[in-house]
């Protein structure tokens, strides 16, 4: 089965005995191959990728026309469909953004300051100026946060750092950056680790409010203390693993930019300058 899948990406002998001898470089380079299969988009180098996010956000602001920052979810979803992971990107998308982006838009067209007041009630006054104002921040929110989500799903978070580093950053710099990507879906995790464990026991954290509020302290105890216990074991990993030795470090995972990355690149530049130019020609007008 094996050689049957080698048969399938390589066609030179010596590939062949290459990558059986070495199973982790196989593998590593398989995964590699599978990801970019899953879509065109899905093999750009991640700070390719970075840049396309960047350019969506910037396009957003830049324009700042509300039909077009809101279609900038859409535009991000056709991004995510190409590389496989639209489900992912509307789960999250609308449970994060969308939410925001929802209250965020109440909250400006009730209590934002204007003049044109359409209906009132009380100390609440919906107003053509709340309605504008909300529906700009709102877009915004949107587009800013779809581009992200859109990012952070088609990108494996190794890579970016991996390529953060190559870039010249340091390795301590980068993983600052990637403790905080990792830090909020892994303390879900252990939350639930706890939760689960808590209900062993007896402890009611499901129900009514009253039920939930009376499990929360029993369950972020164990949360801060693990956390806290988790940081000490990651000092002593990094410390022996040779962390801050001062030397030139290699890895088993290569990432090379390809021509589309170059390609790509200086499109998303070139869409940033053309819209930079316009706007400032629309400022001198």
């Amino acid at each position: 089965m094996g050689i049957r899948t080698q048969k399938k990406f390589w066609s030179k002998e010596e590939d062949k005995r290459d990558y059986i001898v070495f199973p982790v470089l196989y593998k590593l380079n398989l995964e590699v191959i599978l990801m970019k299969e899953k879509g065109f988009l899905n093999g750009l180098y991640p700070t390719t990728k970075l840049l396309m996010a960047c350019t969506i956000a910037l396009s957003a602001i830049l324009f700042d026309n509300v039909i077009y920052s809101y279609g900038c979810f859409f535009i991000c979803a056709v991004i995510a469909a190409n590389c496989g992971v639209i489900k992912e990107y509307i789960k999250y998308g609308l449970a994060s953004i969308g939410i925001l982006a929802f209250f965020i838009l109440i909250m400006q067209m009730f209590f934002y300051p204007g003049e044109g007041v359409i209906w009132s009630l009380g100390f609440l006054k919906l107003t053509e100026e709340g309605i504008n104002f909300g529906l700009k921040m709102s877009s915004r929110i949107v587009a800013i946060g779809s581009s992200f989500v859109m990012f952070f799903r088609i990108t494996d978070i190794k890579d970016f750092i991996f390529s953060l580093e190559k870039m010249g950053i340091s390795s301590k710099a980068s993983y600052i950056v990637l403790s905080t990507i990792q830090m909020v879906p892994l303390m879900k995790k252990q939350s639930e680790v706890i939760m689960d464990a808590q209900r062993s026991r007896g402890v009611e954290t499901e129900g009514s409010i009253k039920n939930r509020v009376k499990a929360f302290l029993p369950v972020i105890g164990p949360l801060v203390i693990s956390s806290i216990a988790s940081t000490e074991e990651r000092a002593l990993t990094l410390q022996a693993r040779g962390f801050s030795v001062k030397t030139k470090r290699t890895s088993l995972k290569n990432l090379e930019k390809s021509n589309s990355d170059k390609i790509m690149m200086a499109l998303m530049i070139l869409i940033i300058l053309i819209i930079v130019a316009w706007r400032i020609r629309l400022w001198l007008l």
